[in-house]
C-alpha cells in the first residue's frame, strides 16, 4: 500500500461520519433510481410476455349488432392475421350481503376451443366446457376483494330478467390488466367486476344469436394499424360501428403505460435532487479538507509527489463515497422494489409480475453518483494541484476582526458575547456562510416535497367527492331514453333529488391532436354533479360552446374561443366545430361537458337522457339500493363513497408508499446535511474554539458561539428553504402527472411547520454531539503553529 494510500486510510477514518453521511444521501438518490428502473423494466417486461402468449389483439371495435359473416370480411382486410368477434354488455349482479349492485362487463368466450386473440389465464377451478349453462368465470380482482371462488354463486340480471350464476373458474385477461369500469380512471374491484360466459348464452339474452357487438383483430407483421383501422371503420358503418382503436388507446394498456410513465419520472427527478445535494455535501467537506491540509499538501510536493498524484488522492476520497453510496443504493433499490412489486399486484393483473433488477441501472447509478462526487470534488482538488509549496508551507494570515453590522448600528450592546463573536465570524467569512446556509435550504426543501404529494391526495379526495360531485349516487340506463325516464328515478326509495345528465362518445380533435372519451350534457347550473373552475367557481354551462377540463385543453392545445371539432361515434355521427367557453377543473382523467340541451340538439336527438345523479336520504340507503337492483333499464349504479375508497385504496396507497419512502430519506438527508454542516463549521473553529477555552471561556459559551453561528444561518436559510421546497414539488408534481391521474400542488402550514422542525430537531442533535466534540479538543494540538 503507497503512503498515500495509507493516508486516505487515515483521513476517512478521521471523517467517517462526514463520509458516510455524504455515501448515504447519495444513497437515498440511488436507491431511488434502481428501484423505479427496475420497476419500468418488470412492468414492460411482464406485459411482453403477456401480451405475446394469451395473443392480446392489435385493433379493437365495438358496434351495435354485426352478423357473423361480417368477421368473415373483417378477416380479408389486407394486414389482418386474426379476427376474434364477440358478445359484451354491462350486466348488473346481485352478489349476497353486498348491499351495493354490481356494474358487470359481460363478455364471451367461444363454445369450443380457445379464443384466437385475448386468451383467458386460468387461476383457480375450470374454465367453461363446451355448450355449459349457468356458469361463468370472474375476475380475479373482483374475486379477491368478496372471497369468491370456484363453486361459489351470484345472480345477474339479463335483459330485465334475473338469472342465477355459479362461478367455474377465477381468471385473468390481456384486455384486463388494469380493472377499472368503461370510461372510468380509477378501479373499483369492490362493485365492478369483468365476467365470461359462453357466447351462446349471453347472445341468446340480448337477442344476439348469430351476431357479435365487440371485435378484436391481430395484424400481420409491418401492417398498417392506420390502414386496418380505417378499412375496419368503413366496413363497420351500417352496424352502428364505434370508431375503431389501436393498441395504444386501450383504457388498460394506457393505464400500464401512465404507470411506467409515472416511474420514468421518478426515476429522473428524485435522484437529481438527492444526487445535487450529495455532490455539494462533497464539495464542503473536501474543500474543508483541502483547507486544512495545507501544510500536508505543501510536504507531500517538497517530497517529491507530482500534481496528478495529489488530485488522484483526493479523488479517491470521493470515490470512496461513491462505492459505499452505490452498494448501500443497490441494496435500497433491491428490498424497495421487492416490496412495490407486491403492491403493483393489487393494481395490475399479470400472470407473472416480479421484480427484476435493471442491469443496465446498475452502471447507471454508479456514473451518476461518480460525476455528481467529481462535480463536487473537482474545484477543491484542482485547489490543491495549483497550490505552490512554498505558499502552502505558510500559514493562513491571521483573521481581521471587526464590530458587525448588527453592532455599528447599536444592537451589538442588547447581545451577549458568544452571539457577537457568531456574528463577526458570519460576517469574516460570508461565503462559508453562504455554504452552509445553502446546505440548509437543500434540507428544509427536500422535506416539503414527499408531504405536498400526501396533501394533494387529501385536496382530491376531497375536491372530486365532496365539492364537485354532491350526489349519492349515479345511475345509468341501458340505452339513452326519453327525459320522463327521470320520473322513475325520483320514485325510488329515498331519493331526495335527482338530475339528469347525457354521456356520448365523441372524438374531440384540434389541428393533428384527437382524444376520446365521453362528451357528458348536464344541465346549465346543476346541485348534484358540478362543473368547477380553478378557483373552485361553478361554471354555469352555456347553451352554445363546450368545457374543457384544463388537463384535457392543455393536451388539445386549445384556448376559450377556440375551436374543436366535435365527432360523435355513435348515432347520426355528425361532426361540429363547438367553440371552447371554458376551462374546469379536475384531477382524474380528461373530460368535455356541454348543457344537456345543447348536446341533444348537435347529435341531431331528441330530449334524450343516458342516466341520472340522485341525492339519496342516508336513512333510507338500503332501501334503495335494494330497489335499484331490480330496476331492469338501470346498467349500473356508481356509489359516490365506494369510489372514493377505491381511490384511496388504489391510487392514493400507491402514492402513499412512494411518500413515505421518499419521507424517510428526506429526513435521513436533511439529518445529514445538518449534521455535516455542524461537523464542518467545528473543524473550521477548531483552533479559534481552543483559543477561547485557554482564555477562560467556559465549555458552555465557548459551544455559545457554533450554536449562535448555526442557529443565525438556520433561521436565515429555513424560509428560502421552503420556498424552494414548494419550487422543487411543483417541478416533480409535473413529471408525474399524466392524464388519468393528477396531483395539485397544495403547500400547507402544516407541511411548512414540519420541514422546520425537522430542521429544528436536526440543528439540535447535531450541535449536541458538536459540543461533545469540543469538550474533546486536545487544546495543545488545536494552538500549535507550524511555520
Amino acid at each position: 500500500m503507497s503512503l498515500l494510500d495509507r493516508k486516505l486510510l487515515r483521513d476517512l477514518r478521521a471523517l467517517k461520519s462526514q463520509a458516510l453521511a455524504v455515501a448515504l444521501v447519495m444513497a437515498c438518490g440511488l436507491t431511488m433510481m434502481v428501484m423505479t428502473r427496475s420497476l419500468i423494466v418488470s412492468l414492460e417486461s411482464a406485459r411482453m410476455r403477456y401480451y405475446e402468449e394469451y395473443r392480446f389483439a392489435d385493433v379493437f371495435a365495438r358496434m351495435k349488432r354485426a352478423p357473423d359473416d361480417v368477421a368473415r370480411r373483417i378477416a380479408e382486410i389486407p394486414g389482418v392475421a386474426a379476427v376474434q368477434p364477440s358478445v359484451g354488455r354491462m350486466v348488473t349482479i346481485d352478489l349476497a350481503g353486498l348491499p351495493e349492485p354490481v356494474m358487470a362487463w359481460f363478455g364471451t368466450v367461444p363454445e369450443r376451443g380457445e379464443p384466437l386473440l385475448n386468451r383467458l389465464h386460468l387461476r383457480r377451478g375450470r374454465l367453461l366446457e363446451p355448450e355449459a349453462r349457468g356458469e361463468i368465470l370472474v375476475s380475479e380482482a373482483f374475486a379477491e376483494v368478496h372471497g369468491l371462488g370456484p363453486g361459489d354463486e351470484l345472480a345477474a340480471i339479463l335483459n330485465g330478467r334475473k338469472v342465477p350464476l355459479r362461478i367455474a373458474g377465477i381468471v385473468l385477461s390481456p384486455e384486463f390488466v388494469f380493472e377499472a369500469p368503461p370510461g372510468a380512471a380509477l378501479p373499483d374491484n369492490r362493485t365492478f367486476a369483468v365476467v365470461w360466459m359462453n357466447y351462446q348464452e349471453l347472445a341468446e339474452a340480448f337477442n344476439m344469436e348469430g351476431a357479435f357487438n365487440q371485435v378484436s383483430v391481430a395484424l400481420e407483421p409491418g401492417a398498417s394499424e392506420r390502414s386496418v383501422i380505417a378499412e375496419l371503420d368503413r366496413l363497420l358503418v351500417p352496424y352502428g360501428g364505434l370508431r375503431s382503436y389501436g393498441r395504444a388507446h386501450h383504457a388498460s394498456d394506457v393505464r400500464v403505460d401512465d404507470e411506467i410513465r409515472v416511474l420514468l419520472g421518478l426515476s429522473v427527478g428524485f435522484p437529481i435532487v438527492f444526487l445535487a445535494v450529495g455532490a455539494f455535501m462533497t464539495h464542503a467537506v473536501m474543500s474543508r479538507q483541502i483547507t486544512l491540509q495545507r501544510e500536508q499538501i505543501a510536504m507531500l510536493k517538497a517530497c517529491g509527489f507530482g500534481r496528478r498524484e495529489i488530485g488522484l488522492h483526493y479523488l479517491k476520497f470521493a470515490i470512496v463515497i461513491v462505492t459505499v453510496g452505490t452498494v448501500l443504493g443497490v441494496i435500497g433499490g433491491v428490498l424497495l422494489g421487492h416490496r412495490l412489486v407486491d403492491l403493483y399486484h393489487r393494481f395490475f393483473r399479470f400472470p407473472d409480475l416480479h421484480f427484476e433488477l435493471a442491469t443496465g441501472v446498475l452502471f447507471a447509478a454508479a456514473a451518476a453518483s461518480a460525476l455528481a462526487a467529481v462535480i463536487g470534488v473537482w474545484g477543491a482538488v484542482r485547489r490543491a494541484m495549483r497550490l505552490p509549496p512554498a505558499e502552502a508551507m505558510r500559514p493562513e494570515p491571521p483573521a481581521q476582526f471587526e464590530p458587525s453590522f448588527i453592532e455599528r448600528i447599536g444592537i451589538g450592546r442588547w447581545i451577549g458575547v458568544s452571539l457577537r463573536m457568531a456574528l463577526r465570524n458570519l460576517q469574516r467569512k460570508p461565503v462559508q456562510a453562504l455554504l452552509t446556509a445553502t446546505a440548509l435550504s437543500l434540507a428544509t426543501a427536500i422535506l416539503i416535497i414527499p408531504n405536498a404529494f400526501r396533501d394533494g391526495v387529501s385536496y382530491v379526495l376531497d375536491f372530486q367527492w365532496d365539492i364537485v360531485q354532491r350526489q349519492s349516487a349515479t345511475v345509468s340506463l341501458v340505452e339513452p331514453g326519453p327525459s320522463r325516464a327521470l320520473a322513475d328515478f325520483r320514485t325510488l326509495p329515498g331519493v331526495v333529488s335527482a338530475e339528469p345528465f347525457r354521456a356520448t362518445p365523441v372524438e374531440l380533435v384540434s389541428g393533428p391532436i384527437a382524444r376520446r372519451l365521453n362528451l357528458i350534457g348536464l344541465r346549465g347550473e346543476g346541485g348534484l354533479s358540478r362543473v368547477l373552475d380553478g378557483e373552485l367557481r361553478q361554471i354555469v354551462l352555456p347553451p352554445r360552446g363546450i368545457v374543457l377540463s384544463s388537463k384535457l385543453g392543455e393536451v388539445l392545445g386549445v384556448r376559450i374561443g377556440d375551436e374543436v371539432l366535435v365527432r360523435s361515434l355513435e348515432g347520426k355521427r355528425v361532426e361540429r366545430l363547438v367553440p371552447v367557453a371554458a376551462f374546469s377543473e379536475d384531477f382524474a382523467g380528461v373530460s368535455a361537458f356541454m348543457e344537456l340541451t345543447a348536446l341533444n340538439r348537435l347529435l341531431l336527438e331528441g330530449d334524450l337522457v343516458s342516466g341520472a345523479y340522485i341525492a339519496v336520504d342516508r336513512g333510507r340507503w338500503g332501501d334503495f339500493l335494494a330497489a335499484v337492483k331490480e330496476t331492469p333499464r338501470a346498467t349500473s349504479v356508481v356509489v359516490k363513497e365506494a369510489m372514493r375508497e377505491s381511490f384511496r385504496k388504489t391510487t392514493a396507497e400507491s402514492i402513499g408508499v412512494l411518500q413515505m419512502i421518499y419521507l424517510l430519506f428526506a429526513t435521513l438527508v436533511a439529518f445529514g446535511i445538518v449534521y455535516n454542516s455542524a461537523r464542518i463549521s467545528l473543524s473550521e473553529r477548531a483552533r479559534e474554539l481552543a483559543t477561547l477555552r485557554v482564555l477562560g471561556f467556559t465549555r458552555g459559551e465557548v459551544g455559545a458561539v457554533l450554536v449562535g453561528e448555526l442557529t443565525i444561518l438556520a433561521v436565515l436559510a429555513v424560509p428560502v428553504g421552503l420556498w424552494l421546497g414548494g419550487w422543487l414539488a411543483r417541478g416533480l408534481l409535473t413529471i408525474v402527472n399524466t392524464e388519468t391521474v393528477r396531483l395539485p400542488l397544495v403547500l400547507t402550514l402544516a407541511n411548512y411547520s414540519f420541514a422546520a422542525s425537522v430542521i429544528t430537531v436536526a440543528t439540535v442533535v447535531s450541535l449536541l454531539v458538536a459540543a461533545r466534540r469540543i469538550r474533546e479538543i486536545d487544546l495543545v494540538s488545536a494552538l500549535k503553529v507550524r511555520d
